[in-house]
């Protein structure tokens, strides 16, 4: 069902090109690159997916002020994404004052508090959080990301102590996009603000490592949609019909992209296609790129690891494909996706992830 529906770059000779600058004015169908052979899958039910697709600690403990006035600070999702470090605030004394921010991914929760930096610890944190949930009506959430690797340590203890799976993960789509809005409306409005406070904050990314037998499929392509269809067909994803994870565009800035706007993506082809959706679902899945030096695509999962996820034969017109699909990435501001069905001519679509490969907040 998702090969008929999708958009495919035409081909010179069978051979891929680049991605179009425009709307096709047909559906051509989907064609799985043979020559992009991916090792068998293994007999174990794994799957593999691939897509192209102040002073003082009392005057600084005190709830940051938000740059929303409607939302509501009782909790109700059954995911938070946590954001816990210093920012580029001074008190009295010339300390940072630290933050913690949570939301939950359609941002209908929001919580803010600082903190002082004599009170870093997972036991404020985890008092924090109990304070949240002994509100009337909050519901304890089975999960929260965070995706500053760094703080893993008091993070983990602090959900873990409260009854939460503590998830690292760089699918804090909405956290993070809140924290970059802050950096202009709160704290630089804020009479402590100091470039001299100012972290960089940086991901350590090493080198992409084999992907693992277990989550290798068959066959791959380069694809697009049109952001109406994509939308739609993720609502199978939210109606936990299909694996696959999503994020609200809005939440992202996002939310004035045209429904006739192509999403590029990456489809992933396997006989096995039920069980490897399955075992991708639990990668956390932050993006995939078009590696051109390296001829491969990388998966990008928790905060750091990189996978090398799919590879080509190093020519003209894979080169033009390759540099083409992440140039139409960059033009929708990193909204991409990944898919996985049987084959071309399935009428099945076993999963499905809205992905945005964008920077990380830079404080």
């Amino acid at each position: 069902m998702l090969a008929k529906g999708l958009r495919s770059a035409p081909r010179a000779h069978g051979r891929p090109g680049p991605l179009p600058s425009c709307v096709p004015t047909h559906v051509a169908p989907v064609r799985a690159h043979q020559r992009r052979g991916l090792a068998p899958e293994p007999r174990p039910t794994q799957a593999r997916a691939q897509v192209l697709v102040q002073s003082g600690d009392t005057a600084v403990q005190q709830a940051s002020t938000s740059s929303t006035t409607n939302k509501s600070t009782v909790p109700k999702a059954n995911v938070w994404e946590i954001d816990f470090c210093s920012r580029p605030l001074l008190d009295e004394r010339g300390k940072k004052v630290w933050e913690l921010l949570i939301c939950d991914p359609d941002r209908n929760f929001e919580y803010s508090e600082y903190f002082p930096n004599s009170k870093i610890n997972s036991a404020e944190l985890k008092r924090t959080i109990e304070k949240l949930l002994a509100q009337a009506g909050a519901e304890r959430p089975e999960k929260a990301r965070f995706f500053r690797s760094q703080m893993q340590t008091i993070i983990t203890k602090a959900l873990t102590d409260s009854g939460i799976k503590a998830v690292p993960s760089r699918r804090c789509f909405t956290v993070m996009s809140w924290i970059n809005e802050r950096l202009d409306t709160v704290y630089k409005q804020d009479p402590r603000y100091s470039d001299k406070a100012q972290s960089l904050f940086q991901l350590d990314l090493g080198p992409p490592e084999a992907l693992p037998d277990a989550l290798r499929g068959e066959q791959w392509a380069f694809v697009q949609l049109p952001l109406g269809t994509l939308l739609k067909m993720l609502k199978k994803v939210d109606e936990a019909e299909i694996f696959g994870g999503s994020f609200s565009l809005a939440t992202v800035g996002l939310q004035e992209l045209p429904s006739d706007i192509l999403i590029p993506g990456v489809v992933v082809f396997s006989r096995r296609a039920l069980p490897l959706a399955a075992w991708t679902n639990g990668l956390e899945i932050a993006a995939v790129k078009a590696d051109v030096a390296r001829s491969c695509l990388i998966l990008e999962t928790g905060v750091n690891q990189r996978w090398k996820y799919g590879s080509w034969k190093p020519n003209e017109d894979s080169i033009g494909e390759a540099e083409g699909w992440e140039i139409a990435k960059q033009s929708v501001k990193g909204v991409h996706f990944l898919a996985v069905q049987p084959d071309p001519d399935s009428e099945d679509l076993n999963g499905l992830w809205l992905l945005q490969d964008s920077e990380p907040p830079s404080i």
